[in-house]
This record gives C-alpha cells, sequence and structure tokens, in this order.
C-alpha cells in the first residue's frame, strides 16, 4: 500500500512524496512512485495518536469493566477518535481489582485484538495521595510499599505490559517504590500528589519523569512554595501530561502558559477518559454535575440540574460525545495555543511514544516503524486512521464520519 500526500510530518521534516507500507510496517519514503496509490495530496498524514492515560471510551471501560471485552472494545472504537495506540489506565482500586484489570490486560494483549494497539497498562495508583485523590477512592488510596509493588508486578504474565505507574512522591515508601520501576523500566510520573517542590527535587534521581494530569490533583503552584505544579515547569527534563483539553479541568489559558513554558517537546497529551457510560454502579462526576447510575442494560444519566438521561451503553453512537474525544481535544488545544504540525506530532505521537519506551516502533513516521498513521484536513478533522497498516472504517463508513 501507498500513500501520497504533500503534507507527511515526519520528525524533522515536511515530506511531499509517497508513504509506502507493507506487512503493517513503514517501508519507504519515495519522493517519486510509479504504482498504484491512494491519494491524501492535499491532507496531513501524522504519526498516529497515542494515549498513554485512558482508563476507557465510550462502548469499553478497562477501569469499570477490567475485562478484556472492554479492551477489544477500547481497540476497536479509539481509532475513530484518531488513537492509534494506547497504554490501558486502571485506578485506586483495592489490590486484587488492580489484578483483575492486569489479567485483563494480558487476555488482550495474548489475544491481539485488531484496531488501536493496548501497548500495556498505566497504574494511576494504589500509591496516591488521599488529599488529591480526586475522583479516586479515598479508602484504595494507600501508601507506597515495595512489597505491594512487586505482588502488582509479578501479577502480570507479560511483565512487558507494566509500563508506567502515577505515585504521590511524598509519601513514606516513595524512593524504594520509585527505584524498583526505575530498574525494571517502569515510567514513573507525579500524580494526585502534595509533594513540595523540594520534596520533588530530592528524589527526582530515582526515575521521576514528569507529572499526570498536569495542574489537577496536585500542589498547586505558589509563589513561596511552587509545589508540584511549579516543578514540572521549572525543571527542563519534567514532562507535563495533559488530560484532555475541555477548558473544564484546567482553563485553555492554563495550557496555553504551560506550553510558553514547556514547549511542545516536553508536553503529552493524553485524555484521560473513563468510558462513563460503562460504570457498574454509580459515578459521580462533580467537575460535569452529572452522575451515571448502571440501570439494568441501560445507564441513566442525572444531571445536577434535574435532567435525566437514558441511553444504550453499547451503542457507539449514543455514548461516543459523553466525553470529548482525542481529536476533539487536539481540536479544542489547537483553537487556544499557537501550534504547528510538529507541535501537533510531538505532543500527540512522539513524546509519549519516546516516555514509555516504544519509540522503537511507535511515534514517528520512519522507515520499519509500525504503520499507524492520522490522517487529517487542515482544520484538523480525521480523514482517516491507520493502525498497523490496516485503514480503520465503522461500518461501511469512515471512521472520522
Amino acid at each position: 500500500m501507498v500513500l501520497y500526500s504533500k503534507h507527511i510530518i515526519l520528525e524533522h521534516e515536511e515530506f511531499d512524496g509517497f508513504l509506502e507500507i507493507e506487512h503493517g510496517k513503514i517501508k519507504a519514503l519515495h519522493k517519486e512512485f510509479t504504482g498504484a496509490y491512494e491519494d491524501f495530496s492535499d491532507y496531513i498524514i501524522l504519526p498516529g495518536f497515542i494515549d498513554i492515560h485512558i482508563h476507557g471510551w465510550a462502548t469499553g471501560s478497562f477501569w469499570f469493566e477490567k475485562s478484556s471485552g472492554a479492551l477489544r472494545e477500547m481497540c476497536r472504537t479509539l481509532p475513530y477518535a484518531g488513537v492509534t495506540s494506547y497504554l490501558a489506565t486502571s485506578g485506586a482500586d483495592t489490590i486484587s481489582e488492580i489484578k483483575r484489570c492486569i489479567k485483563a490486560a494480558d487476555d488482550a494483549f495474548e489475544a491481539g485484538f485488531p484496531g488501536a494497539e493496548m501497548l500495556g497498562v498505566h497504574l494511576e495508583g494504589p500509591f496516591i495521595n488521599p488529599q488529591y485523590r480526586g475522583m479516586q477512592r479515598e479508602e484504595c488510596c494507600i501508601l507506597p510499599r515495595l512489597e505491594v509493588m512487586k505482588e502488582i508486578y509479578n501479577s502480570f504474565r507479560n511483565k512487558e505490559l507494566c509500563r508506567y505507574m502515577t505515585i504521590a512522591v511524598e509519601q513514606e515508601g516513595a524512593r524504594e517504590v520509585l527505584e524498583f520501576c526505575k530498574s525494571h523500566g517502569i515510567q514513573t510520573s507525579i500524580g494526585h500528589s502534595g509533594a513540595t517542590f523540594s520534596q520533588i527535587k530530592e528524589i527526582k534521581d530515582a526515575g521521576v519523569g514528569g507529572v499526570t494530569h498536569m495542574f489537577s490533583g496536585m500542589r498547586g503552584f505558589h509563589h513561596r512554595e511552587p509545589g508540584v505544579a511549579g516543578a514540572a515547569l521549572y525543571f527542563d527534563d519534567m514532562m507535563c501530561e495533559f488530560a484532555k483539553q475541555t477548558g473544564m479541568t484546567v482553563s485553555h489559558e492554563a495550557f496555553d502558559i504551560a506550553f510558553r513554558i514547556k514547549g511542545s517537546e516536553r508536553i503529552i497529551m493524553t485524555t484521560d477518559c473513563s468510558g462513563l457510560a460503562q460504570t457498574q454502579t454509580e459515578f459521580d462526576h462533580y467537575v460535569r454535575k452529572m452522575k451515571f447510575i448502571k440501570a439494568g442494560d441501560q445507564v441513566r444519566i442525572e444531571h445536577y440540574d434535574g435532567r435525566v438521561e437514558w441511553l444504550d451503553p453499547k451503542d457507539y453512537q449514543a455514548v461516543r460525545e459523553i466525553e470529548l474525544s482525542y481529536i476533539g481535544s487536539v481540536q479544542n488545544m489547537a483553537k487556544h495555543t499557537r501550534v504547528d504540525w510538529f507541535d501537533i506530532m510531538r505532543m500527540t505521537s512522539l513524546n509519549p511514544a519516546r516516555y514509555i519506551h516504544v519509540d522503537d516502533r511507535k511515534g514517528s513516521i520512519a522507515p520499519g516503524k509500525d504503520g499507524d498513521l492520522t490522517v487529517v484536513d487542515s482544520d484538523l478533522n480525521l480523514v482517516s486512521v491507520f493502525c498497523r497498516g490496516k485503514e480503520m472504517r465503522d461500518g461501511d463508513e469512515m471512521c472520522c464520519k
């Protein structure tokens, strides 16, 4: 398969030419080509978006359902949001529930579901500070303990799936857990944390690479105590992972301030979506002022203003608008922050691939890497998505329609 575009966004170049994919991998880039090709002339071909912080999406929720079936749904539908690979993200649950998540991830990995590739697991907890828990369960926020970390890690049948952990680094026992993660190639990030600037400065050497959902669930910036947010902005080598840019949790101006300081080289865009329609009990989304309640085979949405909605949680078209998609977040961000195609490429693909150590095959368009592509028009509307060389379609419709 060969694609042509005037705007193929490579790591250091906007390439006008032909992109050849064979057996799911990028085989070559050509300035000239005489065979058959798909014409994307005026569209922009980006490396596939990578979401390293996503609990669930639309018809599947890793966090709520804890099943390989949920991951199959996420693999199937995430390309319709522009995502070609992701980390299934758990929450601050009991250890037994976290192990259920891990088993589901192992099962999904071994099944090799088509669509967006599940690259591993992001453990968002359980070692987080209950004072900054956000929507996490307080009773499941526990102090870091090396023996518990080993128990969690050893429950993976496929150890390479344990890729990323969010941790409150100020808590007793954090250094031992961080050093274990560093020695096992697990990226760690500060989140749900009340750490001070000095605490972060002292523990950075243990492998902490950045912060989870920047500005949210952390000690904020104060001119006498920069806190977690200030440390993330101050230290050049710290990555700022941002949740979806709705403007509610983090204002567009706050994102723009971080972008001016960090640049696109140190920002990772994620969604932190939950797959809200898949709640198994009741989930109170206090930011959006909505409760999601499982009611038989339906989900009831109770708005704080008294309105009630009913939805079929397995109807993709019915639930896809509940949460802002990855491509929708990128569109919103680009409306409020001055970015170019290289900025977008870094924040959505190259940076997350490097952060979780999959840049040997993901994150950029280059020969030998996976044929993961997100194709958009000049207004960032989705045109097509390719996952490991296969164009993803929703029935007979293109993924964006």
